[in-house]
């Protein structure tokens, strides 16, 4: 699987990348079919603690790409929680693939 990191108004993490990278091949260890990952973080000026670390992660597989985006206090969390995103509906389309079978 090829991943690629984007950084829009962030300085480029080789500790995020890391992260991140380790949590998608979790994924790639259950659904073979991912192809490649797009990795997007970037910032956003927003009056809550809570948010405005913004991580998006795009696949690629079999059928329309898939996308999940989060927005948390950190990024390590933002990266979490858009592959938690993202294994819901990997498992989704993994279901029906094998029901088309």
């Amino acid at each position: 699987m090829n991943i690629n990191f984007e950084y829009d108004d962030v300085k480029a993490s080789n500790r995020l990348e890391i992260m991140a990278a380790q949590k998608l091949e979790k994924l790639l260890d259950k659904f073979d079919f991912i192809v490649r990952a797009d990795v997007f973080f970037k910032k956003e000026n927003t009056s809550s603690p809570e948010e405005g670390k913004i991580c998006n992660i795009r696949l690629s597989a079999p059928g329309p790409r898939l996308f999940a985006d989060a927005s948390t206090g950190s990024f390590e969390a933002s990266i979490s929680k858009s592959v938690e995103e993202l294994h819901r509906q990997l498992q989704k389309r993994k279901d029906k693939m094998q029901t088309h079978h």
